[in-house]
């Protein structure tokens, strides 16, 4: 890792450590929920940043993720160490699932279709009332008692995603990131040189729903719920806006992006009703005028600054 990104992660985590010093709930409860978003772009961007495939449905590992872990803590009263990886593990086997279906298609035709798979999961959670709760959300879910407060959990929180994204990093600049980055620019000839390039995508795909299933098991502990709006459309749409914000070319656009969209909707609803026209016109910006997101941006301003110099 070059040493100005390793100095800016680790003053961004001194930074979030401190958080609960200033001993403000709302400034504990908003770090949390950015970085569980943060997560969750990142492993969108296995697939879009790098392997070079767009999904429309990856709310579905998120809400696998936390569906099962809820069940598991409440329902059937699994220990946290049994039922958070046990649902990581549902996450990546469903994302494993999909994926073989999905990777013998490539552009508009996969995206398409990892939006049924995914639609596909928002109806079991929505008619699946029994287990699910339907359209009422898993509520009340038994989080251990160490967790039971805000700073013990913005903690647990901060660990494992940190753990995390440091994986999701190794992971994306070893060989096996490289070679999909060259599925990415060419997959035909990447198959040519003798690379497996489905199998390629669909590791990057289970990679993918294995950290969103991470994402969405902290997300059901912290709202002590799990509601059918997880595994909708819209979640992940706004994921994937989130990934393009940022700058779906870089490891860390995508938390860039998260914390950007998220504050925008947070301080948008708090002034204004018209928040789905904010997230319209963003939309709008990044399409037209910043393709490459906000890291690209920064990028073209640091060259021109150093040009005019």
């Amino acid at each position: 890792m070059p040493r100005g990104v390793l100095t800016t992660c680790i003053l961004v985590l001194v930074a979030l450590a401190c958080v609960p010093l200033m001993e403000s709930r709302y400034l504990i409860d908003l770090s949390t929920e950015i970085l569980v978003y943060v997560l969750f772009a990142l492993s969108l961007n296995v697939i879009i940043g790098f392997s070079g495939n767009v999904s429309f449905g990856h709310a579905a590992y998120f809400a696998i993720g936390g569906y099962a872990n809820a069940i598991l803590l409440t329902t059937y009263e699994w220990p946290l160490f049994l039922s958070f990886p046990a649902a990581v593990v549902l996450s990546a086997a469903a994302a494993a699932f999909v994926a073989y279906f999905c990777t013998r298609l490539t552009d508009i035709y996969f995206a398409m279709l990892t939006l049924a798979f995914s639609m596909l999961v928002w109806a079991i959670a929505f008619k699946w009332r029994s287990v699910t709760g339907g359209d009422d959300g898993f509520v009340g879910v038994n989080v251990p008692e160490f967790l039971n407060s805000r700073v013990p959990f913005f903690y647990f929180t901060l660990v494992i995603v940190t753990t995390s994204i440091a994986t999701l990093w190794m992971i994306c600049h070893s060989a096996f990131g490289q070679t999909l980055i060259a599925v990415r620019e060419n997959l035909t000839r990447a198959g040519f040189i003798g690379v497996n390039t489905r199998m390629m995508r669909c590791a990057a795909f289970i990679v993918a729903g294995t950290f969103a299933g991470v994402a969405g098991a902290i997300f059901a502990m912290y709202n002590r719920g799990v509601y059918t709006e997880s595994a909708f459309w819209t979640e992940s749409a706004q994921v994937l806006i989130m990934t393009l914000l940022g700058g779906m070319y870089s490891v860390f656009g995508p938390a860039i992006g998260a914390t950007t969209l998220y504050l925008l909707e947070r301080f948008a609803n708090e002034y204004t009703e018209y928040w789905p026209t904010v997230l319209g016109v963003i939309l709008l910006v990044i399409v037209l005028v910043l393709p490459e997101g906000l890291v690209g941006l920064a990028k073209r301003i640091r060259g021109h600054i150093a040009g005019g110099n």
